[in-house]
């Protein structure tokens, strides 16, 4: 059972953008169910409000830039890795300026302010998008290329190349995120000495510095250049003649650089607006591809707002048909639930299977058989019941009573041969022995009916 989890209290960081070199505060808030992440510009007379989704990425040279109308915010993309791996799924950020602060260049700073203020579970449920098939995007230009596939967690696998001699080919990865903060969240951004004057030139990195960044000198250049973009830098002449990595801070990895670009995956994906069961590969991203590659799956979450419940019939259930007739009294021809595959205090998973035998389609329809859609319902109704009374901890005292139905929408027919999967969802606390529930029913992974009721729990008058 997975709650979706916001921020205990709030903190502020603060320090000079990387791109506009503005000093600037960003702060993190806690937010409710269901809020998402959101990021407001404080300094602004409208205080615009930009949702952090992958279709919001306008601008993506050396960083994640969220638009909303003409309003930006940059370099996102530190912070919403921190906050992902945390497993925070709501957020209320406010900035006063067009960026948040560079810090060191990493996304430590972030991490540690998260462990001090603590994380708070919510009594909503959390919403994996669940990776069934491979999905694949490619760039021949630049050779890049992401893969996601099938998984029960989230990991990231990244292998880096880059012509030099200074910054080989390096590889990094990460199976679970509780391994963020040890093993990726210091990891610092990167740039080649022979990017900086055309990333000056374009009105980028005027906050940049040998603080917050690896800088690698890999290509030797005359000396008076050299001077020049040292001078742009603030730092002292250095010889030309010598390459290699010449920030303060020396690597602390020697894939240092592969581990940034780890979490630069993070917090790109951190804009497909929910967590992901699945594993990456990457080879040579960057922000462009990564956002590229975002706004795929955001366009297949939209499409597929819910998914079905993952099923494995040969995974022993959580009841089978003689425990769910010990608690429900449904019995031939009306018991419209064969299993329970979950059963949490938010959420019940449960199985129909739909045979030629059943009484209705003697009826409906002789020709053309048919399950009736009120009986769709009556069974994630039945599974609500299970749900209910697991809730009362006695559930053998208790019956659940089905008293109402509203927003019921049937998108396809399900007829003879066919496996139909159902979730329910708690939507509200328990009200006056009242739970409110939503339902969803799934033929494989197609959403065939949805509906949302109320289902009563009253105390057994065993006389």
């Amino acid at each position: 059972m997975y709650k979706q989890k916001t921020l205990k209290s709030s903190f502020s960081l603060s320090g000079k953008g990387l791109h506009t070199g503005l000093e600037v505060t960003v702060t993190f808030n806690p937010a409710p169910a269901d809020y998402g992440y959101k990021i407001q510009r404080t300094d602004l007379e409208s205080q615009p409000i930009i949702e952090a989704f992958a279709e919001n990425v306008r601008e993506t040279q050396r960083g994640t830039v969220l638009f909303k109308g003409n309003v930006k915010v940059s370099t996102v993309e530190h912070a919403l890795a921190a906050l992902y791996a945390a497993g925070i799924d709501n957020c209320h950020m406010e900035v006063n300026g067009p960026e948040f602060p560079i810090l060191d260049g990493s996304a430590i700073e972030y991490v540690e302010n998260i462990q001090r203020v603590g994380i708070k579970e919510l009594d909503a449920l959390k919403d994996f998008y669940v990776v069934k098939n491979k999905i694949e995007v490619k760039d021949e230009t630049t050779g890049s290329s992401i893969i996601l596939l099938p998984d029960n967690e989230f990991s990231v696998n990244v292998l880096i190349s880059y012509d030099s001699k200074i910054l080989y080919n390096q590889y990094a990865s990460l199976d679970d995120m509780n391994d963020f903060p040890t093993e990726i969240a210091k990891s610092r951004t990167f740039v080649f000495v022979r990017e900086i004057e055309s990333l000056l030139d374009a009105g980028l990195i005027k906050g940049g510095d040998l603080d917050n960044a690896i800088v690698i000198y890999e290509r030797e250049m005359p000396q008076e250049r050299y001077d020049k973009i040292c001078a742009v830098m603030g730092v002292q002449s250095m010889d030309a003649t010598k390459r290699g990595y010449i920030m303060h801070k020396p690597l602390q990895w020697d894939n240092e650089p592969a581990r940034h670009k780890l979490l630069d995956i993070i917090g790109d994906l951190a804009l497909v607006g929910k967590p992901i069961k699945g594993r990456i590969i990457a080879t040579r991203p960057g922000h462009t591809i990564n956002n590229k590659f975002a706004r795929i799956l955001r366009k297949n979450i939209i499409l597929n707002d819910v998914q079905a419940p993952a099923y494995d019939p040969s995974v022993p259930p959580v009841m089978n048909l003689q425990q769910i007739q010990a608690i429900m009294p449904h019995r031939f021809p009306m018991q419209l639930l064969d299993k329970v595959i979950t059963l949490t205090d938010l959420y019940a998973e449960g199985v129909k299977n739909v045979t030629n035998n059943e009484f209705f389609f003697a009826g409906h329809f002789p020709e053309h058989p048919i399950m009736p859609g009120v009986l769709i319902i009556e069974a994630m109704a039945q599974l609500g019941g299970t749900l209910a009374l697991q809730i009362t901890g006695e559930p053998k005292d208790y019956e659940a009573m089905f008293i109402k139905i509203d927003n019921t929408r049937f998108r396809q027919a399900v007829v003879p041969g066919d496996t139909l999967l159902m979730r329910v969802i708690r939507t509200a606390p328990i009200r006056h022995n009242i739970l409110s529930l939503k339902g969803y029913a799934f033929v494989a992974d197609k959403l065939v009916a949805e509906s949302e009721f109320m289902v009563q729990i009253m105390k057994k008058d065993n006389n």
